[in-house]
């Protein structure tokens, strides 16, 4: 049982706190029972997990750690209280796990549609994590093909941003976008369609149509989306709001804005 914090294991993970080590290693920390489950679901690769000596006992986290030394996964044990210190949350459920960033796709139109894809989400600007992670979750509702994600977006590896995504973050292909002049220039040119929702736009969402290949596009609460994005814009809309409230967060509006492509391919 690990019990030291000079452990090289333990370090490792608590480095993996930092994004620029997330980023270099190319690996993130998910935490909990279901999370793992999920990972299991999509033969997703894990490269260790932690567990606190007590978990076996629970009948669901014995079943996973049984598939997971099935898989010749590494299972390491840890003190409880060392255990505490590398979770993020604040009530662990004593189990977490090392996974690796997947191969990206390309930021190239042309290779999304030639795979099939004809909805995808551009995120601009959001540094909310809860934010984010209810975009990637209502993407893969949505059944959407994946979430760009422009420079200066939360780090979709986030502990809060991976809780938020409820284990969308398995099912959606993210793609970091490098070069967004590039991308912006790529999108019309391979037959997509780029929208932009945005508050004083003067079409309402329901009266455009997103039945095509369509890039949907939200940008941050504060700001809304960058001066090229919406230069970019084939089409600006709005989400018609006659109560009060002077604007929705993130999530909320690229759900809505998803749903209603979804409501106009299924009628």
């Amino acid at each position: 049982m690990l019990q030291s914090k000079h452990n090289l294991h333990i370090k490792y993970v608590r480095r993996l706190a930092q994004r620029k080590f997330r980023e270099r290693e190319r690996k993130f920390i998910i935490e909990g029972v279901r999370f793992l489950e999920e990972a299991l679901k999509v033969n997703w690769p894990l490269e260790l997990v932690m567990h606190t000596p007590g978990i076996a006992v629970q009948y669901r986290a014995g079943q996973l750690l049984e598939i997971l030394a099935r898989r010749c996964v590494p299972l390491l044990t840890v003190d409880d209280s060392l255990f505490q210190k590398l979770a993020d949350t604040e009530s662990p459920q004593g189990m977490l796990a090392v996974a690796r960033v997947p191969e990206e796709l390309e930021a190239d139109p042309r290779i999304w549609a030639a795979q099939g894809r004809d909805l995808m989400v551009l995120v601009d600007g959001i540094r909310d994590p809860g934010n984010l992670g209810t975009v990637i979750r209502c993407a893969d509702a949505a059944g959407a093909g994946g979430v760009l994600l422009l420079k200066g977006s939360v780090d979709p590896y986030n502990p809060k941003t991976l809780r938020s995504t409820m284990g969308s973050i398995f099912h959606v292909p993210l793609i970091s976008v490098g070069e967004s002049d590039r991308l912006l220039l790529q999108i019309p040119e391979a037959g997509w369609r780029l929208v932009v929702g945005e508050p004083g736009a003067g079409k309402l969402i329901h009266q455009c149509d997103l039945t095509g290949r369509v890039v949907l596009a939200v940008g941050s609460e504060a700001d809304g989306v960058s001066g090229a994005v919406r230069q970019a814009a084939c089409e600006k809309v709005r989400i018609p709001m006659p109560g009060r409230a002077e604007s929705l967060n993130a999530g909320v509006a690229a759900g809505i804005m998803l749903y209603e492509a979804v409501r106009q391919r299924t009628l």
